[in-house]
């Protein structure tokens, strides 16, 4: 049995280039990265260096150009079946209520009506939420929102949880609120946790492991980082520990020149 839950092996991906059928962009370039079963993995890089297309390559949604994903050592061949993904933006249906839009991914598995209400409300309440269950998106706050779609997500009971800047829209205090939300979850049950973030400070805060990834194109990671903080965390008070500050220190300075490479290229863009 393999201790990995998700593994990228020598993976790429490559898409045909807009208006040029000829030419093609390589996102993600000869990249391997293994997670463990139970661990917190996160992704830093610079925009457009691939993070995301590397999450949805784990997904299942993307087929990669080369390479192979092997999901607890089977090779993946299309969705992941075994992940649950957070998305960047909202993924709640609108005329849903919030206990609707939980029971959904339950009742698409096949659960009685009853059952997926039951598990739902469990969920809800668990993100504080219960009060809340008849109210409708529009109806809530950002920080209500992904609370929801955190619950959407684990309610699956997913093995892997894939996790794309979903945080990245909320205001610092509600945003911290629910890094510590996520910690909390995720230390109850340990599944496997890919994150995708620009914030390094949230990176190191949440992490086991952080990896860095080049700019684009052809990006692939560059370093891998251990975070060797102790558990449990509040994220707030990681951000100020001296361990934490260090490893920003040590990590920064590979991310920075990736950073500004990024850059470059977007005023090279625009020129």
């Amino acid at each position: 049995m393999t201790d990995f839950a998700l593994e990228f092996l020598n993976v790429s991906c490559a898409f045909r280039s807009r208006g040029a059928a000829a030419q093609r962009y390589t996102a993600v370039s000869d990249t391997t990265l293994r997670i463990r079963t139970g661990e917190f993995v996160s992704v830093v890089g610079p925009t457009g260096c691939g993070k995301s297309t590397l999450l949805n390559i784990g997904a299942g949604l993307l087929a990669p150009s080369g390479g192979e994903v092997r999901v607890f050592g089977v090779p993946l061949v299309g969705i992941n079946t075994r992940a649950g993904y957070m998305f960047q933006t909202d993924a709640l249906m609108p005329w849903n209520t919030a206990l609707q839009n939980v029971m959904l991914g339950l009742q698409y598995r096949g659960l009685p009506d009853q059952q997926a209400q039951t598990v739902a409300m469990e969920w809800l309440q668990r993100v504080g939420l219960s009060e809340f269950a008849q109210s409708y998106p529009h109806q809530l706050s950002g920080g209500m929102r992904k609370r929801t779609a955190l619950a959407q997500v684990l309610a699956l009971d997913p093995d892997i949880i894939l996790m794309d800047e979903p945080f990245s829209a909320l205001d610092i205090q509600t945003r911290q609120l629910m890094e510590n939300e996520v910690l909390a979850l995720w230390a109850a049950k340990k599944k496997a946790v890919l994150f995708i973030t620009h914030d390094l400070d949230e990176a190191i805060a949440l992490s086991d492991r952080v990896v860095v990834f080049s700019a684009g194109p052809a990006a692939h990671p560059l370093g891998e980082y251990d975070i060797d903080l102790p558990r449990p965390r509040d994220v707030a008070e990681q951000r100020i520990h001296p361990r934490a500050i260090a490893l920003h220190t040590q990590i920064w300075g590979v991310l920075r020149e990736e950073v500004l490479k990024a850059y470059a290229q977007q005023l090279r863009q625009v020129a």
